[in-house]
């Protein structure tokens, strides 16, 4: 029963997520369109790299909805543990695409910044369309971040979550280019250098961002155990049991939105086997409304050894 009950939230929670990233994913094709247009038409090469954002964006949005409908999944025959690191890879996927992409727009302003200084290279003054439609996709792209980070919280979703500092990144990174494209249009052709530079420090950021996605990924993926104030909170909970002592072979790690804790605990070795039971049942209930209901908590009962 319980199980059922738990593959009906996953369902729930899985459908929850897709509808936030459709969302998402409209108005970044609303902006992918304007962008490239606005970029072409106005002459900015900051507002092309910003188009270039966008395009990451939608391409996440669809990792996002492929992956968390994998990792919605019950546990199967060839996943006792569930899908849950699906969404970790969605999660990671999403932060190697923003360092690309971040690593792209410097190195096409960096070539734009070294052809004007040292190359006599002409930079075309950007247009009065350009920075319009930056400063709409600062509006859209600030108020599509809200919405999204506070429903990956509420979901408990790290590819949501990513996916929403993905957004904040957009719009940082249309502030950027609204910053260089008016600079460059109101103090003159020889200013124009500024639409570039723009692109270059707004890069910056969105490697810095992708950098913050990746490391905890990269951290679950290769079995990191929880921090050490959880730990000390799992045995926090083990000291309120008189019955119990020596907890050794803590194990801990992260799946996805949920965690597996194992460990084993002696009691003294005359204990019914009922009321051992329920000691057992007792701390994973107290486990799991500490660190989540979708805990997976693996008790291993030893008897106490005595000292003659």
């Amino acid at each position: 029963m319980s199980e059922v009950k738990h593959n009906g939230q996953a369902d729930v929670r899985a459908k929850a997520i897709y509808r936030v990233t459709m969302k998402g994913s409209l108005v970044n094709a609303l902006l992918l369109v304007l962008k490239f247009a606005a970029g072409t038409i106005g002459n900015s090469a900051a507002m092309i790299a910003d188009a270039i954002h966008s395009l990451s964006d939608f391409i996440t949005d669809i990792v996002v909805v492929f992956f968390v409908r994998i990792s919605g999944k019950p546990q199967d025959k060839e996943h006792d543990y569930g899908h849950g690191k699906f969404e970790t890879l969605a999660t990671l996927v999403i932060g190697i695409i923003l360092f690309f992409v971040g690593s792209g727009i410097f190195y096409n302003g960096i070539s734009a910044v070294y052809g004007f200084l040292f190359k006599a290279e002409n930079i075309e003054s950007p247009g009065t369309v350009a920075f319009v439609i930056a400063i709409v996709s600062i509006l859209l792209k600030e108020i599509l971040y809200r919405y999204t980070i506070s429903k990956g919280r509420q979901l408990n979703s790290q590819s949501v979550i990513a996916n929403a500092w993905h957004h904040r990144s957009d719009a940082f990174s249309s502030i950027g280019t609204a910053a260089g494209i008016g600079g460059a249009i109101l103090l003159g052709d020889k200013w124009v250098i500024l639409d570039p530079i723009a692109a270059m420090a707004v890069s910056i950021f969105i490697c810095k961002v992708a950098v913050q996605l990746t490391v905890p990924c990269f951290n679950e993926l290769l079995e990191k155990s929880l921090p050490e104030a959880t730990k000390k909170e799992i045995l926090g909970i083990l000291n309120d049991f008189p019955e119990v002592s020596d907890p050794h072979n803590l194990r801990t790690r992260r799946i996805g939105n949920y965690c597996a804790v194992e460990m084993h605990i002696r009691m003294e070795g005359m204990t019914p086997l009922v009321k051992a039971h329920d000691i057992a049942s007792e701390i994973e209930s107290r486990i799991k409304k500490a660190l989540g209901s979708s805990t997976i908590v693996n008790i291993h009962l030893e008897p106490r050894k005595h000292i003659r």
